[in-house]
């Protein structure tokens, strides 16, 4: 998920580069979609840990 993030910021990078304004915002808005669903997923995952909880039973 996270690679997907980090490909769509670099489509990004390189169209805004070049003048494609409409499709650099497009993948911008793709990127922090993506990156902001991979860090809410780290965190309840990194939470889960604190507390002990375990995904699997044993």
């Amino acid at each position: 998920m996270l690679e997907l993030a980090i490909i769509s910021l670099v489509i990004s990078i390189l169209a805004g580069g070049m003048g494609f304004t409409g499709l650099a915002r497009g993948a911008r808005t793709v990127a922090l979609t993506i990156f902001g669903v991979f860090l809410a997923i780290a965190l309840f995952l990194f939470l889960l840990l604190i507390l002990g909880v375990r995904l699997l039973g044993s």
